[in-house]
């Protein structure tokens, strides 16, 4: 019969255009570790990958510390006030210099054995090196990845094997101009893990198909029939709809609707674009509100999810902003929490081994079906 990988990478050469006659991804990727082990190689170590927005590091020293997929690493601010990556390793013999969390530093110091970094990654100080030891400190800097800034996204590569991030998102920043990104700002950003697939998660958002079933009575009415999925250029899908009332609000809240982003204008300004950048951030655009999230994996079972809110910088000045903004944060922990119970048990039916592909909706999907063809892609160029 072959082995797990060979099977799957044979499923996955039927998966391509169009949708109307590709099957759906091997329920393999979504339950196999010998197939997230060939994701780990072939998708997110060569893709940009989504790590949040430009304002959590706003001023010098401040620092993200996180595992990236098995990867520790620190993203800060340094003294020329320039977003930096660096593998959260000491140089001397390995040991983390920073716990996972977030804060606001002036140096990096190793816990262990006191080697001391600056913000610019530089080796400053080495605790009873000799002077005229043979180190060169130059030689021992910690070790940097690429990182990039986008309309106010922030996005981080684990290898220099990546393309250009302005090759790698194409005419995006066409594509969003009615939304005005770089000009949002983040009300709350909220950190949670579910038991699925990190792929499932990133499916569920991006597709019309399960709103009247999973969500009938708090938002599937605003939704009328969406367009077809936009033709871009980079990568990334997205996926424009007309909506019936304010989809950043539940439909019992849609009294506390805040004003409309300044830019934006046109047909844009009358329903949602979802958009997904390839590998692992997504978000929903409407007129008012922006929805993001960054889905990782833990495992093939387990993702590790950020939800953020962002809105119009105008908005904040509100007098009652902070009022009628907990409504648009209220909707999104809705959402999530009735989809939350439709992941799982998609995963428990996914963990069959003899569980056969499924078919793309062509109106209802394409976004999901738009990331299956890239994924297919990736990893049997990989092969």
């Amino acid at each position: 019969m072959g082995s797990v990988l060979d099977q799957f990478l044979d499923q996955l050469k039927n998966v391509q255009p169009p949708i109307s006659t590709s099957p759906s991804l091997p329920s393999l990727s979504y339950s196999a570790a010998e197939i997230l082990a060939l994701e780990k190689q072939a998708i997110f170590k060569k893709s940009w990958i989504g790590i949040g927005r430009s304002e959590q590091w706003t001023k010098v020293g401040d620092y993200s510390s996180r595992n990236i997929v098995d990867i520790p690493v620190i993203i800060t601010r340094d003294e020329s006030n320039q977003l930096k990556a660096y593998v959260n390793s000491c140089r001397h013999r390995g040991a983390r210099l920073l716990e996972t969390g977030e804060g606001r530093c002036k140096t990096f110091r190793c816990p262990f054995h006191r080697w001391t970094y600056q913000l610019n990654g530089t080796l400053l100080q080495t605790p009873e090196f000799a002077k005229d030891s043979p180190l060169n400190k130059a030689d021992y800097g910690l070790l940097e990845l690429p990182i990039a800034e986008r309309d106010g996204f922030v996005f981080i590569g684990l290898s220099d094997d990546i393309p250009p991030l302005t090759e790698w998102l194409g005419d995006f920043s066409e594509l969003h101009t009615p939304w005005a990104f770089s000009k949002m700002r983040s009300y709350k950003r909220h950190l949670f893990e579910v038991n699925c697939n990190w792929k499932a998660f990133l499916d569920v958002f991006n597709e019309y198909y399960h709103l009247p079933f999973v969500h009938p009575d708090s938002l599937d009415s605003m939704y009328l029939p969406p367009e077809p999925a936009d033709a871009v250029t980079g990568e990334y899908a997205s996926q424009f709809g007309v909506t019936d009332g304010n989809p950043s609000l539940l439909e019992d809240t849609q009294q506390f609707a805040l004003p409309p982003i300044p830019e934006i204008h046109g047909n844009a300004a009358t329903g949602t674009r979802y958009s997904w950048i390839f590998p692992n951030m997504t978000f929903a655009a409407n007129k008012d509100a922006v929805w993001m999230y960054e889905a990782l994996p833990i495992d093939t079972q387990r993702s590790q999810i950020a939800l953020t809110l962002l809105l119009p910088e105008a908005s904040f000045a509100l007098e009652d902003f902070e009022d009628r903004a907990q409504y648009y944060f209220k909707r999104l922990i809705a959402a999530v929490e009735e989809d939350i119970p439709a992941l799982e048990n998609q995963q428990a039916g996914l963990n069959s081994p003899i569980s056969q592909q499924g078919r793309y909706h062509e109106l209802l999907e394409p976004n999901v079906a738009g990331f299956a063809f890239w994924y297919s892609k990736m990893l049997l160029e990989s092969s």
